[in-house]
């Protein structure tokens, strides 16, 4: 994906994606571009997650008190 959204701003563009799949009548062309937009902007989230949690478990065990 060329932008970098945060990942707030990918979860609400997720958000609307979804909401406008279900509340409008769509072509299976509009639908499958809104899907494959999803499958970005999750991938996208997956991977700042996965950046967090391992930036995370480093700082633990660089924290950790050895006794």
């Amino acid at each position: 994906m060329s932008e970098d959204k945060t990942l707030e701003q990918a979860f609400s563009e997720l958000e609307e994606l979804t909401a406008k799949m279900e509340n409008e009548e769509l072509s299976l062309e509009e639908t499958f571009k809104l899907y494959k937009k999803g499958l970005e902007l999750t991938e996208q989230c997956s991977k700042k997650i996965e950046k967090v949690e391992s930036e995370i478990k480093v700082l633990n065990e660089a924290g950790e008190v050895h006794e």
